[in-house]
């Protein structure tokens, strides 16, 4: 219970939380490469999660979490981000779910700060299953980068 209200609260400042990453990420001098992805786009996904928050971490399968950031992990290697910095982000994102969190709640028995407890613990399930993902998606975008430059490799030979 205590967990689902610190969730909704996630839910209701998610505009203002993408907006305070966005701006930690383009300060962060670890994740530089960040900024080869449209602010808005950056923007748009983070508070996309964020308002969707308690289905993440409630409802979703970890299916769902692997086809969407295998995708994302795909995309982010697309746009030259390096992985390291991608991982950072996530780190970040999660520290900064955590301190809005404490900034915010007001533990007042040990049934809410067993909520907490609970929720951080599903911070770190949700996030931690991302960076996998996310991680597959890039070695899946080299591996079919590696696949296109053989084949070009082997598309030239032939036409010598």
């Amino acid at each position: 219970m205590i967990a689902l209200r610190l969730v909704r609260l996630i839910e209701h400042h998610s505009k203002e939380l993408a907006a305070e990453l966005v701006a930690k990420f383009e300060t962060s001098s670890r994740t530089l490469e960040l900024r080869k992805v449209p602010v808005e786009e950056l923007r748009r996904h983070i508070q996309e999660i964020l308002q969707h928050f308690g289905e993440w971490m409630l409802t979703k399968t970890s299916g769902d979490i692997e086809r969407r950031y295998v995708e994302i992990g795909e995309r982010r290697a697309s746009q030259g981000v390096a992985l390291s910095d991608f991982c950072w982000a996530v780190v970040v994102t999660k520290d900064h779910l955590w301190e809005f969190l404490q900034r915010q709640s007001f533990m007042n028995s040990p049934v809410e700060l067993y909520g907490e407890m609970e929720l951080l613990r599903l911070l770190d399930q949700f996030f931690d299953r991302a960076l996998v993902f996310a991680t597959e998606g890039y070695e899946l975008y080299a591996q079919l980068q590696t696949g296109y430059e053989a084949c070009a490799r082997e598309t030239q030979k032939a036409s010598r």
